[in-house]
């Protein structure tokens, strides 16, 4: 028999959601913010824009990495890794993309979360942290730990808890 202690406990997963690491030309490597940040999470998400696959086998003395290309990733990680990946945790399917054009509004975005049965839309690109919420779906943005946008940005990664009931985004600025 459960106890009531162990039934009121929520299963949850933590990810950790990074973006335009940029190394080594924005950084000499991941700022030590992000280790200390990421240290309990149960798996990262990268969104591209590496630029040197050492920033997955750093990354991943932390915890598994589910990464994708970015624009500003050569010939060697756009050989290896995909432009879109996903993964489900709880029944949800959370989706990663570098760039889904945001430049032309949310359009793009909708229809790939559609498109691919996504809850949450994770993505890089603009160095720009944002979260927004659309009805049930959930598009998120981790900004830049080591390149922010110059407007009113700080170096930030995102942290993504989610149970059955729910899915709880944080910004972290460093």
């Amino acid at each position: 028999m459960i106890s009531k202690e162990m039934a009121n406990i929520k299963a949850s997963k933590i990810i950790g959601i990074i973006s335009d690491t940029h190394i080594p030309s924005r950084a000499k490597g991941i700022p030590k913010a992000v280790f200390d940040t990421f240290s309990a999470v149960d798996y990262i998400i990268h969104a591209g824009d590496l630029v040197e696959l050492s920033v997955i086998d750093d990354l991943e003395q932390i915890a598994p990495v589910l990464a994708v290309t970015g624009n500003m990733d050569g010939p060697e990680i756009s050989s290896v890794l995909p432009k879109i990946n996903s993964l489900k945790i709880f029944d949800r399917k959370i989706g990663v993309v570098h760039d889904p054009n945001t430049l032309e509004g949310m359009n793009k975005m909708r229809e790939l979360t559609v498109e691919n049965g996504f809850d949450v839309l994770v993505y890089g690109h603009t160095h720009n942290a944002n979260i927004k919420w659309e009805g049930k779906t959930l598009y998120i943005n981790p900004g830049s730990p080591t390149n922010p946008s110059p407007l009113l940005n700080k170096p930030s990664v995102a942290l993504l808890k989610i149970t059955k009931e729910e899915i709880i985004p944080e910004i972290i600025q460093f």
